[in-house]
């Protein structure tokens, strides 16, 4: 490749440096990941995400002229709670050599996703902010702060932190033991335990997560019988079902209409709480609902 198709290696390499030292100027908390920029540093004018979550952050963050590409989820509605946003946007794969060629001045992915491209932009000088998975409100907010400071616009994250912060307020930390229980169920009978967004979610809206009673470590398959066995007051469904699966199968399963605790059954969009943002809090405001329902219903 020749000319504008290669980035400029000197900027990538003063960009770079920039992210770097920041980086120790950031938050220990592991889920912070973006970091701050030097004094008087102008913005960057060409951002691209790699991900839908750092897409999500990113097209609410950032100023429109700032963004250069995001991936091609965040136009579908069914995954992605900003399609409008991303209409208009230049869209991308996360593939090393189209990002190249955009010659962004901060590229940002996820931790644990695309990794042999990440790699690889790295070995170019491309400098990049990797997003971690939050678990914790505390979590979510650094990391809004942090990709806020990352992209030059610290005081429209602020304001985003403090939306959702004021939704949380006066939930609490941990729900005694008459509170409501619940039981969160995944296609293919996934549920989740301690260490997650969704169970900080269950809890902030006054539910005792029985995953995490179980003592299930973040995500882990839970039978017809399990289900049963438990006994939940709120059945959380994590699907949306936008298209036939084999996955779905157990989720439509009679047992799951027999539960003799007759639980209140709520559905909850992967959308609003696979990616940490502000549509959590339409995922906390339904769990509520059903925590108020499932209340209602206890003799």
């Amino acid at each position: 490749m020749r000319g504008a198709r290669h980035p400029r290696p000197a900027r990538f390499a003063a960009v770079g440096v920039l992210a770097a030292a920041a980086l120790s100027m950031a938050s220990a908390a592991p889920a912070a990941g973006p970091v701050a920029r030097a004094p008087g540093t102008a913005a960057p004018g060409r951002i691209v995400s790699m991900n839908l979550c750092a897409d999500e952050l990113l097209l609410r963050l950032a100023d429109p002229g700032q963004i250069a590409a995001v991936t091609y989820l965040a136009r579908d509605p069914r995954q992605s709670t900003v399609a409008t946003l991303a209409r208009d946007v230049p869209v991308n794969r996360a593939q090393a050599e189209e990002i190249v060629r955009l010659d962004p001045d901060l590229v940002i992915a996820g931790r644990y996703t695309t990794r042999a491209t990440v790699d690889m932009l790295r070995r170019v000088g491309a400098p990049i902010v990797e997003l971690d998975v939050p678990a914790t409100l505390s979590d979510v907010e650094d990391q809004i702060l942090g990709l806020g400071r990352a992209v030059g616009q610290p005081a429209r994250a602020g304001e985003m932190v403090a939306r959702i912060r004021s939704a949380f307020d006066g939930t609490p930390r941990v729900p005694g033991p008459e509170a409501p229980t619940a039981l969160m169920v995944a296609p293919n009978g996934f549920t989740v335990g301690s260490g997650s967004l969704v169970d900080t979610l269950i809890t902030a809206a006054g539910l005792r997560n029985l995953g995490a009673e179980a003592r299930f470590a973040h995500q882990r398959r839970i039978s017809l019988e399990g289900i049963v066995r438990l006994a939940p007051d709120v059945l959380i469904i994590d699907a949306d079902e936008t298209s036939p699966a084999r996955a779905y199968e157990m989720l439509h399963h009679p047992v799951i209409a027999a539960i003799p605790s007759r639980p209140e059954v709520v559905r909850i969009s992967p959308r609003l709480w696979t990616c940490a943002g502000p549509q959590i809090v339409e995922a906390l405001e339904t769990l509520r609902a059903s925590a108020r329902a499932a209340r209602g219903r206890t003799p």
